[in-house]
């Protein structure tokens, strides 16, 4: 079962690379994102926000950065299976789900659209977290169990 949960962060760290790398080339193209699904066709909207940048920078390319590392990770931990590949993958998809509920809020309280690619994002970045949540630390290997050693024997015989 681990295996398969690693191999689901995989398909959805992929997904949301191939989502984010659509927004990026909209935002380098200058053309507009395709949005046209009743509710959720904030998107040009969102995305020509003061809010879709960090320091001049789109967040859709710290979405494809986010996603390769994740990819990454997952592929590592498949090969290695290391404690730290692993608690890393943890740790990066928690800071993950939250700046995607944070960009959420955004959306919804601030810009007041709401854009399906983000949302495909934020459900993606969930579904990653969740995976990589069930995903049990490795245990140390241990030597064989061996009987307890008994104290050195100081003083006199026990008596009966």
């Amino acid at each position: 079962m681990k295996r398969v949960g690693v191999v689901l962060i995989l398909f959805f760290a992929f997904f949301g690379i191939a989502d984010s790398a659509y927004l990026t080339q909209h935002e380098l193209s200058g053309t507009p994102l395709l949005c046209n699904i009743g509710n959720l066709s904030g998107c040009n909207v969102v995305a020509s926000s003061q809010y879709s940048y960090i320091f001049g920078i789109p967040l859709a390319e710290f979405g494809i950065l986010f996603y390769s590392v994740i990819f990454v990770l997952a592929a590592l931990e498949i090969v290695l299976f290391d404690q730290l590949l692993r608690r890393a993958l943890q740790a990066l998809s928690l800071v993950g789900l939250l700046a995607s509920l944070y960009f959420t809020f955004v959306q919804i309280f601030l810009i007041g659209a709401f854009c399906i690619y983000c949302f495909a994002s934020a459900l993606s970045t969930l579904l990653i977290f969740i995976f990589a949540s069930l995903l049990e630390p490795l245990r140390r290997r241990t030597s064989p169990a061996q009987p307890p050693v008994s104290p050195p024997y100081l003083g006199m015989p026990p008596t009966a």
